[in-house]
């Protein structure tokens, strides 16, 4: 590549690179207010709500193919308008009511707003996927703006999260064709039987709370 096409290839690049930049920026906002309830949550109970912590930014061939998927031009301005879960976050939690508390707190600060809340624990997809999803808007102090950026949520348990891993791995698996029905099916009873599980072990834990 010519001194020229290389500069011009880099300018074209450039407003993508800062959009793209500004959903980091805007993830690791939001990620560092979860470490500090994080912290916070834990002296009120001797334990830290949150298992982990783990950050995505969209890759640009995904970000493509949800806009075309819906319709939409490709282009800088048809992101920042149509898509919100470019920067995600995904906070995996010990026990379903970690998960209701940490969405509450989050949605409290007076600089958070809350865009968007499905529910999945409470209305589970069909194939038995659980999770809770918020797109939260956060405001984010640029050196020369402050920008509002939406940033994708999704809290799991352990057990929600060690189900999704397993489902996303079987899903895109080749040569299932013929026992996608079975399999669809199994997957969903394991479903409910780790909501089971999720839901005894709070009431195991809420129990030795009890008896301290």
């Amino acid at each position: 590549m010519t001194g020229n096409r290389s500069e011009e290839f880099i300018e074209s690049a450039y407003p993508f690179m800062k959009l793209m930049m500004q959903y980091q920026c805007a993830m690791l906002e939001v990620r560092t207010k979860f470490e500090v309830l994080n912290t916070e949550l834990s002296l009120d109970s001797d334990r830290n709500p949150i298992e982990s912590i783990s950050c995505r930014i969209k890759k640009p061939i995904s970000i493509a193919e949800k806009l075309k998927r819906k319709g939409l031009e490709v282009s800088l301005q048809s992101i920042e308008e149509n898509l919100h879960d470019v920067a995600g976050i995904r906070i995996v939690c010990f026990f379903p009511k970690d998960i209701y508390k940490l969405a509450e707190k989050i949605c409290s600060q007076d600089d958070i707003h809350l865009l968007e809340k499905k529910d999945y624990i409470e209305n589970p997809k069909p194939n038995g996927y659980r999770s809770l999803h918020l797109i939260l808007v956060v405001p984010v102090f640029f050196a020369n703006e402050k920008k509002w950026m939406p940033v994708e949520v999704q809290f799991r348990t352990i057990a929600m999260d060690f189900w999704a891993s397993i489902e996303h791995k079987v899903k895109y698996k080749k040569n299932i064709d013929d026992s996608t029905a079975e399999i669809v099916e199994k997957l969903k009873e394991c479903a409910e039987g780790i909501h089971s599980l999720d839901m005894r072990m709070q009431e195991i834990s809420e129990y030795i709370d009890s008896k301290r």
